[in-house]
């Protein structure tokens, strides 16, 4: 017996047995109008910088906070939370936009959600939102990926019609783990190979393993466009499409780096059965409320 998602035309199929080609991708990156320089470079690279999309005293008050979030023993035991694979130090705080106030009144922000509608041309809605922590010294990267290629494999994501923005609430430095982006990258699928396994999110999300690209796709999609690094002080952002392909490096640095990321995705976009997993992830870490944000 076929399930749902077998029977349904899949454009971006990934987790295979097998090694499989880039696949060029034919849908938009900016669903709207390209009325703004920032929308053309999101369309043009994947990616836009914003210097200052918070003001000082914003991102002291939501750096405050999430500092509180992390030391927070209380909330150690929480599922939303997830702890460093080799350290007993908090990675990231899932779901903080329903666990904090003030990241709440952030995301309905027209800085926030006006900007994601203009790139989605649609109602939207939080996909995803958390806080990441980078301690000195031992804070592990992220190696590369797309975040599109695990959403649609585990959480049924159709297509790339989903952005992220990335707030500095720390010094994002050259030095400190700071994020990579290939530039153009978010022009083809990577199709990764494996098998997801049950409740994969478990383990992914203190250490990928599955849903990683091939050494010679992201040298390929780096060959000619080269790597470019996301570095800004306190409130400045990054806004970057669902599929640009993306890392970080080990922060071995005296230098802590900590970001609030929040993830729009479009109301027609909406998620279904995932598409190479056997069950989807739980809803702190890819919500099924379609609620539009208001």
């Amino acid at each position: 017996m076929t399930t749902l998602a077998e029977r349904r035309i899949d454009r971006y199929r990934t987790r295979t047995d097998e090694p499989a080609p880039l696949i060029r991708r034919t849908d938009p990156a900016v669903w709207g109008k390209k009325d703004s320089p920032v929308l053309g470079r999101l369309d043009a690279d994947g990616y836009a910088v914003l210097d200052a999309l918070l003001s000082p005293a914003e991102t002291a008050e939501l750096a405050a906070g999430m500092d509180r979030l992390e030391s927070d023993r209380d909330l150690r035991d929480d599922e939303r939370v997830v702890i460093e694979k080799k350290a007993d130090r908090v990675r990231s705080v899932f779901e903080v936009h329903r666990i904090s106030p003030a990241v709440a009144d952030l995301v309905r922000d027209e800085r926030l959600a006006g900007l994601a509608r203009r790139v989605l041309g649609s109602e939207v809605y939080v996909h995803q939102s958390r806080v990441n922590y980078m301690p000195g010294f031992d804070g592990a990267g992220f190696y590369w990926h797309s975040d599109f290629e695990t959403w649609h494999a585990e959480d049924g994501m159709p297509l790339p019609r989903a952005v992220s923005l990335s707030i500095a609430l720390t010094d994002n430095l050259p030095y400190n783990g700071s994020l990579m982006v290939i530039p153009g990258s978010h022009r083809f699928f990577v199709p990764c190979r494996g098998k997801t396994p049950d409740e994969h999110y478990r383990e992914s999300l203190r250490e990928q393993r599955i849903g990683v690209p091939s050494e010679e796709h992201v040298a390929e999609l780096a060959r000619g466009r080269g790597i470019v690094q996301f570095t800004g002080a306190p409130g400045s952002a990054l806004l970057f499409d669902s599929n640009v392909m993306h890392g970080s490096a080990n922060n071995i640095t005296p230098f802590r780096r900590s970001n609030i990321f929040v993830v729009f995705n479009s109301v027609e976009n909406a998620l279904e059965d995932p598409f190479a997993a056997a069950a989807p992830r739980p809803a702190h870490v890819a919500a099924r409320d379609f609620t539009p944000v208001r």
